[in-house]
């Protein structure tokens, strides 16, 4: 299920799907309009948006930005914000077209991985295969090749000096300054290798580690997999189907995957194993153990003779930062704390750990909802005692963005704090560690997208929400605005009849508790006509189905082009999802086939009854993944109500799915006699309920939510004689939602069971 993060924002271009037919309900040009509105093709139509900024140096940070023109590489000073180009975009252009033989447009440069050297004086980017070099003043433009070549999947030191690697099961650094290749173990064998990135739903070649600010130590771990149950899976091919088996964890596993960490000193080449008990495959929020390209839960102090850590327990409830000595490996428990069902360090998913070792001033900064709330907390780094609150009251912390220890300040995202306005937005504030001054720097209504940058004593401010677009201004550490970028425009967005989401904000479940959402209507709406109500859900419960309450064309799902079918589409953060109340995000703990639904027709039902035009008999309803498992769930367990569903890769049972994910979700699995406590979640144990119209899809290859637990599903259903229709995907993994072919059988679904033939 995280992998649908990544999977979800792209999107197939309009030329590639296939041309559907017209039916009796819906025409060739609403599906030629549905098309038109999918995410891909609407690329290019919103101006201004400031994209990709890098702060180069002190004098200038670069952007990439659209334009009536196309798309432009600029730079700004910051001392005085005079904007230019970063180069010269017909001269690059005409470069390209030299060197690859086609030609290339000035106003539709894709630069990616583009790198400025400090001096602007050059870039470096991908392009059609190969990295190229181009100089800006000579306006020369040379293909890439280093002397020093950088290992594939390494990751790269804080200055780049080194890379670090895995080579077989041993972990190795190249100098990237001499080229000297180093061999830091060479004991690892399979299953029981150096640095391995493998937590079962994801695997990757690229080392797990984290370095010290002066490179001179990093952190990793021997993972130890021995003994713990694969997991299998067959591609399709010519004769013999090719198999793939790897370590995968279940819940209730007795063997599951350990930590044994170690910090390696790479002036001696000393490898120091840390004197604690080996950890489990967590890190203290969700989800994966890595944060950008370091290992999370990791803070060396300056000179990496000390390492704070903290230990996540299997069950999530118990976490512990310690110290360790990086020379002797002793270690001391600092803080320890249990929150139930389970502890977060930050509530976003992937979000970087709340917490700081505060090396010179001997203190920490700690994060927790013990209070409901997630708020900050200083701590001293010998006792561990409380010092002090941070920040207090009914809201939540998102980010700890910097720590200024000389004027014991630090800045912070939070959300929910600001009276009347919508609860998930974010806002940047500052505050002194003793809790006193606290100031909202970001005063302006709307979500707000920080890009702190401490090194140069600014941030980039973006805000915006569902209808109103972005505005980007630079910002000072107190907030006051230093140069203005501009709001984006979206008027040649709207002028394709783009129509914007409404948000609404209904009742949950209990008939008390506040759920917001946002609803698509076709751009051709008729009030006087009667529209099927579809729910586009992703349950979490690390996010929600909304994902942002900014502005922005892409939504996961592409919930506006199944609208133009002649559908009301909603999508609404249910109870179960964070960033609210620790009560809220754990409503269902224990029952993760609730995954909101109770939420979601009690909003639905509130939409059809302030508005006419809504059909509350013809309810769909549809999502991928975790979305996937809540589609099978609403037709299985709510078959009165949701009448049709188009169930996507989902983790029909948890007791399939990684451990990770149902263990800190679900709690942990204890199977007594005929007694289990995930039984309540397995869907197939449910398949006898199905009434409605219900068409189910996986792909054959899925390393993340393996297709085993659909196959039980499908199973059940036929054991149970129910009608039902599904879709295989031969070799492709998890992200297959946005392929054409799935886009259109899923539309047409749809339109056959609540257009053309409604219940």
């Amino acid at each position: 299920m995280p992998a649908l993060f990544l999977t979800l924002t792209g999107c197939a271009s309009t030329a590639e799907l296939p041309e559907t037919e017209s039916t009796p309900a819906v025409s060739a040009e609403d599906f030629q309009r549905a098309r038109s509105f999918l995410p891909a093709a609407l690329s290019g139509l919103v101006y201004n948006d400031i994209q990709s900024w890098q702060w180069v140096n002190d004098t200038f940070a670069v952007y990439q930005t659209q334009h009536e023109t196309g798309i432009r590489f600029n730079r700004i000073r910051l001392a005085d914000g005079e904007i230019s180009e970063l180069f010269d975009h017909d001269r690059l252009a005409g470069e390209l077209t030299r060197v690859t033989g086609r030609e290339v447009r000035a106003d539709s440069l894709v630069l990616r991985n583009l790198q400025v050297d400090e001096t602007l004086q050059s870039v470096r980017f991908f392009f059609e295969g190969k990295t190229w070099e181009f100089f800006t003043d000579a306006r020369e433009l040379h293909e890439y090749q280093p002397e020093i070549t950088r290992p594939a999947s390494s990751v790269l030191s804080p200055s780049g000096k080194w890379a670090a690697y895995r080579s077989g099961h041993n972990l190795r650094v190249r100098n990237m300054v001499t080229g000297e290749d180093i061999p830091l173990t060479d004991d690892g064998e399979e299953l029981w290798a150096y640095a391995t990135n493998s937590q079962g739903w994801s695997r990757s070649a690229t080392p797990i580690v984290a370095w010290s600010p002066d490179e001179t130590h990093l952190s990793t771990y021997r993972l130890d997999e021995r003994g713990v149950g694969t997991m299998h899976i067959l591609r399709t091919a010519e004769g013999r189907p090719e198999l793939t088996s790897w370590p995968y964890a279940l819940p209730g596993d007795t063997i599951v995957p350990l930590h044994h960490r170690i910090v390696i000193d790479l002036t001696s080449r000393d490898v120091t194993w840390l004197q604690t008990e080996p950890d489990h495959q967590r890190t203290s929020n969700c989800c994966g153990l890595t944060r950008g390209s370091q290992w999370a839960d990791n803070q060396f102090n300056e000179d990496g003779s000390q390492l704070a850590f903290v230990s996540t327990s299997r069950d999530y409830a118990t976490v512990t930062l310690k110290m360790a000595d990086s020379k002797t490996g002793e270690v001391r428990e600092i803080y320890q704390e249990t929150d139930h069902p389970f502890f977060e360090s930050n509530l976003t998913s992937r979000g970087v750990p709340n917490w700081r070792v505060l090396f010179d001033s001997n203190e920490f900064i700690w994060f927790t909802r013990k209070s409901e709330w997630g708020h900050l907390y200083l701590h001293d780094l010998d006792s561990g005692v409380l010092i002090n609150p941070i920040t207090r009251g009914d809201w939540n912390v998102v980010d700890l963005l910097h720590v200024d220890t000389k004027s014991s300040r630090i800045w912070f995202t939070a959300a929910g704090k600001e009276e009347g306005r919508d609860v998930y937005q974010h806002y940047l504030y500052a505050v002194n560690m003793d809790g006193t001054d606290l100031q909202l720097l970001t005063p302006e209504e709307g979500h707000h997208e920080i890009n702190f940058s401490a090194e140069h004593g600014l941030f980039l401010d973006t805000w915006s929400d569902y209808t109103t677009p972005k505005t980007t201004v630079v910002r000072d550490l107190n907030g006051q605005i230093i140069h203005h970028l501009g709001q984006a425009d979206i008027g040649p967005l709207l002028q394709t009849g783009f129509p914007l989401p409404v948000p609404f904000v209904a009742k949950g479940r209990d008939g008390v508790t506040d759920v917001y959402g946002i609803m698509f209507k076709p751009s051709n709406f008729d009030e006087t006509k009667s529209y099927p109500i579809i729910n586009s859900i992703y349950p979490g419960p690390q996010v929600g189905s909304i994902n942002t309450p900014g502005f922005s064309v892409s939504r996961r799902g592409n919930p506006q082009s199944l609208a133009e079918l002649g559908f009301i589409v909603v999508q609404v953060d249910a109870m179960g999802t964070p960033l609210r109340s620790k009560s809220f995000h754990t409503a269902y703990y224990g029952d993760m086939a609730d995954n909101g639904l109770p939420d979601q027709a009690a909003a639905m039902r509130q939409l059809a009854r302030q508005y006419d035009w809504i059909d509350i008999d013809r309810a769909g309803i549809y999502g991928h993944s975790g979305g996937g498992f809540a589609t099978a769930a609403a037709l299985l367990t709510m078959p009165d109500f949701f009448k049709v569903g188009v169930a996507s890769a989902g983790n029909m049972d948890n007791r399939g799915y990684t451990y990770y994910w149902g263990e800190k979700y679900h709690g942990q699995r204890i199977v007594d006699g005929d007694s289990d406590t995930f039984a309540n979640q397995a869907l197939y144990l449910k398949a006898s309920n199905l009434q409605g119209k219900l068409l189910i899809t996986y792909g054959t290859m899925d390393t993340n939510v393996h297709p085993n637990t659909t196959l039980q599903l499908i199973n059940e259903l036929i054991r149970n004689d129910r009608d039902f229709d599904l879709m295989v995907f031969p070799n492709r993994g998890h992200g297959y939602f946005n392929e054409p072919y799935h886009q259109r059988i899923s539309w047409e679904y749809f339109v056959r069971h609540l257009l053309e033939n409604p219940f």
